[in-house]
């Protein structure tokens, strides 16, 4: 089965506009994300799955300079983006990343894809629930699970955030969590606000070379426990506060 990272991205953020082609160490924050998804062991392509409005067009050039390739869609439909881009490119098996996450480690990530390929699960994760810090979460699952989602899902948080429908109903899809033998959930290694951005800068400027394999996971552990003061820096802000939002849109909280 050929296994595609689709990873969205878009310029149209509320909370930090701009932040997927902000400076990091000398290459745009996207440019990074990219680097990483090509880097997990087991991908076959990587798609930049973007919207149709002229400011996310740069995004699609951007995918081409970094070897990635580029699909426009849906602005606010992100599950038919996704389905969309998937059915266009053949995917069998998609792994859902977000281009808000310059710490991606593809070790964790191909944790999650291994666990989908060992068979008898239609969706596996590394957020139900989170055990891994902000920042590394990994989706993967069958091109017949997505269709499913893209067909039935009525509420706009299904359509928004692409896998809830799946999650939703555990007693129709089979559905797989990996998880880290310690919690580290509380870790924030996201970029959504401009101190989360500072803080990613601050872990490129003490860890970054060029080269295969990056720093991965461990070596950010590492770093925090020698300067434990860099965790102060984007403290405060509650995870996955755009799914939230969304749900009180839906009425459902």
């Amino acid at each position: 089965m050929n296994a595609i990272v689709i990873l969205q991205a878009r310029m149209g953020s509320t909370r930090l506009p701009g932040k997927v082609m902000a400076d990091l160490l000398g290459k745009p924050l996207l440019a990074r994300v990219i680097e990483r998804a090509q880097m997990i062991p087991g991908i076959d392509r990587v798609v930049v799955a973007t919207t149709t409005a002229e400011r996310d067009r740069p995004l699609l050039d951007l995918a081409k300079e970094y070897h990635a390739e580029g699909f426009a869609g849906s602005e606010d439909d992100v599950l038919d983006r996704y389905y969309q881009a998937a059915r266009q490119v053949g995917a069998e098996v998609v792994v859902r990343l977000t281009a808000d996450c310059p710490l991606l480690d593809p070790d964790v990530s191909a944790r999650v894809l291994a666990r989908f390929l060992q068979g008898d699960v239609d969706y596996v994760c590394n957020t139900l629930p989170p055990t891994f810090p902000d920042g590394l979460d990994t989706e993967a699952f069958s091109f017949a699970a997505l269709g499913r989602a893209w067909r039935e899902a009525r509420l706009t948080s299904e359509r928004e955030h692409v896998t809830p429908y799946i999650w939703n109903h555990p007693a129709e899809f089979r559905i797989a969590n990996v998880t880290h033998a310690v919690d580290l959930s509380r870790l924030r290694w996201t970029v959504d606000e401009p101190q989360d951005l500072e803080f990613v800068r601050a872990v490129y400027a003490r860890l970054h070379c060029d080269g295969n394999p990056p720093f991965g996971m461990n070596d950010v552990l590492a770093l925090l426990a020698r300067e434990p003061t860099l965790t102060r820096i984007n403290t405060g802000f509650a995870r996955n506060e755009g799914y939230a939002k969304s749900l009180r849109e839906d009425g459902i909280r």
